[in-house]
């Protein structure tokens, strides 16, 4: 593997926007309607939407590159870019959306060892996220990985109201 993550700008818009709705959709398509789903990709990846996000100096995207071709994203928030106040010292790690055709390649293991990097950086002592409590395949990836559930939260895909479990990681501090 030749990986490289790099910092979404935002003349890569049209690329996220894309990678966004197509890894989004091929997760969840089968366990929602078409048309919550269609309301909430078209609110959630909505080009002004995703312009907000990635200007926002609280929010960090980053692309994961496997010898030059994108096969997944990372979006991490810190501060009042995070969707919930878990803890002054905790970064989100908001979306991992990997393609399906580069899944079940270690390319999410990567992502979370990046987010730690990046908490690391920013001094932040927690790492954490929210996941479908329906999606237990990401569950126990996240269990494996130290994650441990602490919470929940409601989410809404388009009119459904759903729940995401809160799950938190003790950031380990990585020396220089």
């Amino acid at each position: 593997m030749t990986l490289e993550f790099c910092i979404c700008k935002e003349s890569d818009l049209q690329t996220l926007q894309k990678m966004s709705i197509e890894t989004f959709s091929d997760t969840f398509k089968d366990q929602n309607t078409t048309e919550n789903l269609t309301t909430y990709l078209e609110q959630a990846y909505h080009t002004e939407q995703l312009r907000n996000e990635l200007n926002n100096p609280d929010s960090t995207f980053l692309f994961l590159k496997d010898k030059q071709e994108i096969v997944g994203y990372l979006k991490v928030n810190v501060n009042t870019a995070q969707s919930e106040n878990i803890a002054e010292e905790a970064l989100e790690v908001e979306r991992i959306y990997i393609k399906k055709t580069a899944k079940g390649q270690g390319y999410g293991r990567k992502m979370i060892v990046k987010a730690e990097e990046l908490a690391n950086q920013k001094k932040k002592k927690l790492i954490w996220l929210g996941v479908w409590e329906h999606n237990s395949h990401a569950r126990d990836f996240y269990k494996h990985l130290g994650f441990v559930e602490t919470s929940e939260h409601s989410f809404y895909m388009g009119s459904e109201k759903q729940l995401d479990i809160i799950m938190i990681k003790k950031v380990t501090t990585m020396e220089a």
